[in-house]
């Protein structure tokens, strides 16, 4: 019997496969390319699809809080800008009721209608509204802490009349002695916290402070916050720019009012000098307040002198000039009235403040009509160049009649020519 795996050998187990030919080896790719070789423009990546995350809706509520909160604090700020604007107007009036310190209310006023002319917007006027809301904010905190104590005090004064050597009478003594500490000592804390009013009632302000003290640096930081608000202020420059002011609007009034005032003298030629001063002062007051206003917007003295500059400027904005220049000289006639009967110099800033209120705006308009002027290049149109003309010497005309009457109604008689409050220091009386 034949063996089954028994196979002749000319015939092969298995089919041959043919062997493919061994491909040659790939280029050798470079590691870093060569420096010579210009590199095409680079491709541009696109933006990966980022998928957007969809925020959620805040809660009904949560929105209207949110408004609230925004519109309270609104309403703050807005309350406190007026706050600040009461304040810096009493303090100016305070100021123009002093002596020499006339020059820094006058220098505020002056700088206040400058920058309205160097930037051309009306709100850049009210500097330092929210530091004047700050001091102010302080004095009145001051003033209500000291309430209590002026109260307890009238009280152990009356226990001292009634029975001077009495337990009551020391009582009270003591008590106002420990009252007057600790006022002190919380007001102290108030301020050493910042000065908002809003510390002047919280009782715990000194919690806060001690915290600070055991952080170190508080000294030296309050130290340097003080002279920073101090300097901030830059008083010598609002007396400085003030007195300047005043020379230069004393050079161009101290001939035509002294001709006027001369007017009442008994001589023959009494009555043409009176008449040429006035209409030497009216001439002059056509072209006073916007040279003192370029005075204050450039800081230089010659430009309260340069009377074609002020030409020029009027060629270019003449209505803003005429109503500028209208407003003026309206405001400054109803304060003639303050002028009858002289005021104890103790409250001689009341009469100041309603100065204050009516010059103060009238600077502001200034300085508008000159910053539009300068903030345009060409000339007006001719027709309302001239129109504008025809009402400056009718309330120039006008302002003198009254200015002269106002020597026999005025306290200080023919002295009060020299209180021109509309161009000199803000201040009812010639004496102060």
């Amino acid at each position: 019997m034949a063996d089954t795996f028994d196979t002749p050998p000319s015939i092969p187990l298995y089919r041959p496969i043919p062997v493919l030919e061994v491909a040659d080896a790939p280029p050798r790719i470079p590691e870093v390319l060569p420096a010579d070789r210009e590199t095409d423009a680079p491709l541009e990546v696109l933006p990966a699809d980022v998928p957007t995350l969809v925020e959620p809706l805040p809660h009904p509520a949560a929105r209207a809080f949110a408004i609230a909160w925004r519109s309270v604090r609104a309403v703050a700020s807005m309350l406190e800008w007026i706050f600040g604007v009461a304040v810096l107007m009493i303090g100016l009036a305070v100021l123009a009721a002093l002596p020499l310190l006339q020059f820094l209310s006058l220098g505020y006023l002056l700088e206040s209608g400058g920058r309205v002319a160097r930037t051309g917007r009306l709100r850049d006027g009210f500097i330092g509204v929210r530091r004047a809301a700050r001091l102010g904010g302080v004095v009145l905190g001051c003033w209500l802490m000291l309430l209590p104590a002026r109260f307890v005090a009238g009280l152990a004064y009356s226990a001292q009349i009634i029975d001077p050597d009495g337990r009551q009478a020391a009582g009270w003594r003591i008590g106002l002695f420990v009252l007057i500490g600790l006022t002190a000592g919380h007001i102290g804390m108030a301020c050493a916290r910042g000065g908002r009013l809003r510390y002047f009632f919280w009782p715990f302000n000194f919690i806060w402070v001690l915290l600070r003290l055991a952080r170190g640096g508080y000294y030296t930081e309050s130290r340097d916050a003080v002279w920073d608000a101090f300097v901030s202020l830059r008083l010598p420059y609002y007396f400085s720019l003030g007195f300047r002011g005043f020379i230069g609007a004393l050079a161009w009034l101290a001939l035509p009012v002294t001709m006027l005032a001369l007017g009442r003298v008994n001589t023959p030629i009494a009555p043409l000098l009176g008449f040429q001063g006035a209409l030497l002062l009216a001439l002059v007051l056509v072209y006073l307040p916007f040279m003192q206003m370029r005075l204050a917007m450039t800081n230089r003295l010659s430009a309260a002198f340069d009377v074609m500059a002020a030409r020029k400027d009027f060629r270019r904005a003449p209505y803003a000039f005429a109503f500028a220049y209208f407003i003026t000289l309206l405001f400054a006639l109803p304060l003639y009235l303050l002028k009858i009967e002289m005021v104890p110099r103790e409250a001689a800033w009341l009469p100041s403040l309603v100065f204050i209120a009516f010059i103060f705006p009238a600077r502001l308009l200034t300085g508008w009509a000159l910053g539009r002027a300068v903030h345009r290049q060409t000339p007006r149109h001719w027709f309302f160049r001239w129109t504008a003309r025809l009402t400056f010497l009718p309330a120039a005309a006008f302002y003198v009649l009254i200015v002269y009457f106002t020597q026999f109604t005025s306290w200080n008689g023919v002295w009060s020519l020299y209180e021109q409050h509309a161009f000199l220091v803000p201040v009812p009386f010639f004496g102060m």
